[in-house]
Formats: structure tokens, C-alpha cells, sequence
């Protein structure tokens, strides 16, 4: 392959991924712990992709996740007071993606496909589950955030194949 030719090349991995000899030994381990991946949205309106969520069960229920404290939607999940939790599944990984800030989104991370407006923020069209949370708390962990959300609406469905995160790609889990 004559690497001079003008125009671009599609990679088969990521080529800004930081290489594991060279990432954290908790960045490691964090990597061999399979996660969903989910987006977070709230009023404003913002979102973003989250794998570090886990949900309490209780009465009432809770969502947990770890945020960046420096991102839009945190900005405007604090103000608003609320936030939707959508599960992702294995089609959902330009979404996944465009809301991570890893592919562009013209016009803004909403301006692609349909969008259902709820009180705690868009969920898109024909969403199985998700989850409407008013926002509890929030504490410095880590470098993030630790967000807590009381459950208040859900809407539970089968999901085909949802979507994890694991060692630093997104699979299907079968």
C-alpha cells in the first residue's frame, strides 16, 4: 500500500488509544470489568456517555454513575435537578460514540434522529428502557463525579443485545 496517497485510512483500532503498558494499574483493572453503557440526558438539553452506572434497588430505587465534572451535561444535570438513564444496545454505538465526544454531531448531539421529550430530558424515539431520576447527590470520587438519582419513571422492556464496555472497546452481549 503506497502510504502517499492523499485522502484518509479507516483503522481497524483506535489510534489514539493510550497503549496498556502505559495506562494506570486501576485503569487496567477497571478495563477487565465489563460494563453497560448507557447515556445520560437532562434538560438543558445535555448527555453524555456513561459505562460506570449501577442501579440500588430499594424503595425507593436509585441510579449511580460516575460523570465528569467538567461536561456540559453535568452542567446543566445540576441546574435542571433531574436526568433520564438510557441502556444502549449493540446498534446504538454511533450514539454511544457521538455522545462520548468521539464522533461529531452537527448541529449538536440531539440534532440526529428522533428525540421523545420527557421531564427528566430526550430519550430517543422508541427507547425500551431508560429510567427518569431527580438528582440526590453528588460527591467527588476518583477523578469524577459520583452521582446519585432517585428512580421516580422508568420504562422496562426487552433490549436485544445491550451493549457493554469492555477493555476499552463495545461489545454485544449475547
Amino acid at each position: 500500500m503506497n502510504t502517499d496517497e492523499p485522502g484518509g485510512r479507516i483503522h481497524s483500532s483506535d489510534p489514539f488509544a493510550v497503549p496498556d503498558s502505559e495506562k494506570s494499574a486501576v485503569r487496567r483493572l477497571r478495563g477487565r470489568f465489563a460494563a453497560p453503557v448507557t447515556i445520560w440526558t437532562t434538560p438543558g438539553p445535555g448527555g453524555l456517555t456513561v459505562s460506570s452506572t449501577v442501579v440500588a434497588d430499594g424503595d425507593p430505587g436509585r441510579i449511580l454513575g460516575l460523570i465528569d465534572e467538567e461536561s456540559d451535561f453535568w452542567d446543566a444535570a445540576a441546574q435542571s435537578g433531574r436526568f433520564a438513564v438510557v441502556t444502549l444496545t449493540s446498534a446504538d454505538r454511533q450514539l454511544a460514540d457521538r455522545f462520548a465526544g468521539l464522533m461529531p454531531s452537527p448541529g449538536g448531539l440531539f440534532a440526529i434522529g428522533d428525540w421523545q421529550d420527557t421531564p427528566y430530558g430526550p430519550v430517543p424515539a422508541g427507547t425500551a428502557t431508560w429510567a427518569g431520576c431527580r438528582l440526590e447527590s453528588s460527591r467527588e470520587c476518583g477523578w469524577a463525579l459520583l452521582v446519585e438519582g432517585v428512580i421516580e419513571s422508568m420504562s422496562v422492556s426487552d433490549l436485544g443485545t445491550p451493549l457493554v464496555h469492555y477493555r476499552g472497546r463495545y461489545t454485544g452481549l449475547a
